[in-house]
This record gives C-alpha cells, sequence and structure tokens, in this order.
C-alpha cells in the first residue's frame, strides 16, 4: 500500500522588480569613462586592419588619369599577399620607392606645430591620413618576371609578342612615344609598371632611361592591389 506523500511547501516568491536578497545591481558606466575605452580600442583595429587587411591610399598626381584623379582615395587589398598571391597583369598595385623613382616630386610634409604633428602622425599610423616619410607609389602591372615588354614609338605595348588593347590609357596620350625604351626582358621576382597616363608618368619606361635599376619593381616591394576608389563619393568604383 502506498504512503501518502507529505505536504510540499513552496517559498512564496519574490516580489515584483524586486532584487533577491544579496544580488548586486549592475551601474552603467557614465559615458566619459567609456569614451576613452572606445576611442583606444577603435584605433587598434584601425590599426589592425592598416596592417594585416585593407590600406586607404591618397592620390597625389595625374599619372594614373583618367582611371585615379589627383585627390582620390583607394583602398589597397593587402590580405591576399599574406597567402600567396602575386601581382598580375593589369592590376593596379601600390608599391614602395624601388629606389629614387620620388626624387623631386613633392612629398607629404609634416605640420611645423607640435600637436598636429602628433595628431598627424596617429592618424598615419592607423591609416586615416598619408604619413609624412610615406613612399609609396601606383601604377599599373603591365608584365611580370620572365615577360618581354617591347615599347616602340608608334606602336602598341607589346608583351611575348601580343600587342596590348588599354582603352584606360589617358585620352590623347600615347602607348609609348615619349620613353621609347624598346625591348626588355623583366628578370623573374621584378614588375614592369606604366601609369594610365603615359605623356605624364615616371613610371618604368622614365626610371630605366635615368639609369634607376632597370626601371624595375620588386615583388617584394608591392604593399597591395588598388581594388575600389572609396572617395569621393561621386567617383565610388571598382579597379
Amino acid at each position: 500500500m502506498e504512503e501518502p506523500v507529505g505536504d510540499i511547501v513552496l517559498d512564496e516568491p519574490e516580489t515584483a522588480g524586486q532584487p533577491a536578497e544579496g544580488a548586486r545591481t549592475a551601474r552603467k558606466r557614465p559615458l566619459w569613462k567609456e569614451l576613452p575605452f572606445l576611442v583606444v580600442t577603435a584605433l587598434v583595429l584601425a590599426l589592425i586592419v592598416k596592417t594585416f587587411f585593407v590600406q586607404a591610399f591618397s592620390i597625389p598626381s595625374e599619372s594614373m588619369q583618367n582611371t585615379l584623379q589627383p585627390g582620390d582615395r583607394v583602398l589597397v587589398d593587402k590580405l591576399t599577399p599574406w597567402f600567396g598571391a602575386q601581382p598580375q597583369r593589369g592590376e593596379v598595385v601600390v608599391f614602395h620607392d624601388p629606389g629614387n623613382w620620388l626624387q623631386g616630386e613633392n612629398l607629404p610634409t609634416q605640420s611645423s606645430n607640435p600637436v598636429l604633428r602628433d595628431v598627424q602622425s596617429v592618424l598615419s599610423t592607423v591609416g586615416l591620413m598619408p604619413s609624412a616619410d610615406e613612399r609609396d607609389l601606383i601604377k599599373r602591372v603591365i608584365a611580370v618576371g620572365g615577360d618581354t615588354v617591347q615599347c616602340q614609338a608608334g606602336s602598341p605595348v607589346k608583351v611575348n609578342g601580343v600587342a596590348l588593347v588599354e582603352p584606360y590609357i589617358y585620352p590623347g596620350a600615347t602607348p609609348c612615344d615619349d620613353n621609347p625604351v624598346g625591348t626588355v626582358t623583366v628578370p623573374k621576382g621584378y614588375l614592369w609598371v606604366m601609369g594610365d597616363h603615359r605623356n605624364d608618368s615616371a613610371d618604368s619606361r622614365y626610371q630605366r632611361l635615368r639609369g634607376q635599376a632597370g626601371g624595375f619593381v620588386p615583388v617584394g616591394d608591392v604593399v597591395g592591389r588598388a581594388f575600389l576608389v572609396a572617395w569621393p563619393a561621386d567617383r565610388w568604383a571598382t579597379l
């Protein structure tokens, strides 16, 4: 025979809206205390993005017209090179100055105001403005290591004997007339680059004629591939 179950006494529920005894209530910190943490976090994230993923660059000259205009901001893919991606023919790339290519060019300068100079240093570190010691260029890859380039006056550029179709060349400019370098073979591990505004670009042709390491760009000096015109808004376009 089953024994009767004893009475079960339930605890009375806590009064609605009242915390249990001993419970701690969370206090919201004021914005002025949260703001420094948020700013530092944003700067750290921006630095990580600039270092490993994407960096913004400002276009200083007319050498890539009409593809890029002075003052345009382009985004550069820095991630894929980490996985072994190599620059390809036709891509627009940013690269470090291989050696005095920028001699005589107008470069960013530091402010004489120490406060503004510090601000510029911080913003350039996280990629929000050009650095005063920035020595980077942007050009189009025409040929890669092992390719043979023919650049003759009055003729289109040829790579490995094939004439290039170049709709991106600035209207009225000629493929090679102003700096014809003849036939050039690109060494392994190097690039041959040209500006889209051929008559106003101190590119591989010009550098070769002035004796700058054959006019070649080491692949190791490439920062990344420019893939987007991000600013100004009315010029937004992929590359």
